[in-house]
C-alpha cells in the first residue's frame, strides 16, 4: 500500500473549493471544513483547514480513501472513526 499525500491534499482541497462555493447555505466558515464522522451513524464537524496537514489527520484520510475511495456517501468528506476518536484527536490539535 503506497500513502499518497499530496493527492489526498490536492481532493481534500477540492473538496474544500466545493464547500467553499455553499458555504453561505452549509454555515461552514471560511478557513474550515465540514466533515462527516462515524461508523455506523455520522455526525457532521467543522474543522479548520490547518488539520489536512497534521499526520493524525492524514492518517483519517488514509482510512477514508481506503473505505470510500473519493466517492463520499454523505456528500462531503466522510471519515470512518468513532466520534469519540475524532473528538480525541481535533482537541489535542487545537491545543497544539
Amino acid at each position: 500500500m503506497g500513502i499518497r499525500f499530496p493527492s489526498m491534499i490536492l481532493n481534500a482541497k477540492q473538496s474544500l473549493k466545493q464547500q467553499s462555493l455553499t458555504r453561505n447555505q452549509t454555515g461552514v466558515p471560511k478557513g474550515h471544513i465540514a466533515v462527516y464522522v462515524g461508523e455506523i451513524q455520522r455526525k457532521r464537524f467543522v474543522v479548520p483547514i490547518s488539520y489536512l496537514k497534521h499526520p493524525s489527520f492524514l492518517h483519517l484520510l488514509c482510512r477514508a480513501e481506503e473505505e470510500f475511495g473519493f466517492n463520499y456517501p454523505m456528500g462531503g468528506l466522510t471519515i470512518p472513526c468513532s466520534e469519540d476518536t475524532f473528538i480525541e484527536l481535533t482537541s489535542r490539535l487545537s491545543h497544539s
